[in-house]
């Protein structure tokens, strides 16, 4: 296409072509894909989010976007989409506009992220991107719980408090763990800017979600066979692990090395 389009103009683009609402995520998504916007940022889903949100806080009823559930959208014009009323043991949580979801409890996640992609240093770099594209996020000083796994079995559970997740993967790299995890599974609890950056940890979070945020950790952590859906109340979205560039660095030598010596 000869220009990109605005954020708003793409997400009306890419909810005008669909028969159904769609959640943020899957938004960016689609946005990506058929290259609607080329400058995504750190956080390319939270910007959709926040778009539409501005959108719907501002302009109320005459906004072009109506949210048909938590995180999910649809235009206005001809939609019918609603959702019944279901009985709560646990108070309503009241949604701010101003805030992205991600900033709920749970900001960010990466799932069976490769040991062999990390250059392991006191501080090394976990790079992970929100959609490929995306301005990659290095999480070294995330905080929250990691998971470490001997191929697909869970085989320690940690947390990250006095020090950062990135410090304490590196511990396990020298201790008694290190020759027996290949991969590793994090939830962070710091929020992440569109710049890419590590925010503060909040001083508190309200109770009424952490029992969502706790399902949905465990749905991810153990993917249970009879749970059908992904732990879609996790107030985050998922990091696609980057290569560190040093490695890249080290097997583009190791081939030249390889190749010189058959010369």
């Amino acid at each position: 296409m000869s220009s990109e389009l605005t954020w708003r103009k793409a997400i009306d683009k890419v909810l005008a072509a669909s028969a159904v609402p769609l959640h943020y995520n899957e938004i960016a998504e689609r946005i990506i894909a058929e290259r609607l916007h080329k400058n995504l940022g750190a956080t390319p889903a939270a910007t959709v989010n926040a778009q539409i949100s501005a959108s719907i806080k501002h302009d109320g009823d005459g906004s072009d976007y109506i949210r048909v559930a938590k995180g999910i959208f649809t235009l206005r014009s001809g939609s019918a989409h609603t959702l019944a009323d279901m009985p709560k043991l646990t108070p309503d949580i009241v949604e701010s506009e101003d805030s992205e979801e991600q900033y709920e409890i749970v900001t960010s996640f990466g799932m069976f992220w490769r040991k062999d992609a990390i250059e392991w240093i006191a501080t090394p770099k976990l790079l992970g991107m929100q959609q490929i594209g995306a301005t990659p996020v290095d999480f070294h000083k995330q905080l929250g719980i990691y998971l470490l796994y001997d191929g697909r079995e869970v085989i320690y559970v940690g947390r990250t408090t006095d020090r950062p997740l990135g410090r304490r993967l590196y511990e396990h790299t020298l201790d008694r763990l290190s020759a027996r995890w290949d991969r590793f599974s994090w939830f962070g609890l710091l929020p992440v800017s569109e710049t890419g950056h590590i925010g503060a940890l909040p001083e508190s979070y309200g109770a009424a979600k952490l029992i969502p945020a706790l399902e949905a950790i465990l749905i991810e952590a153990l993917e249970p066979r009879q749970n059908r859906k992904r732990g879609d109340d996790l107030a985050a979205v998922e990091y696609l692990q980057k290569i560190d560039p040093e490695i890249e660095k080290k097997r583009v030598k190791a081939t030249l090395d390889a190749a010189l010596n058959k010369l």
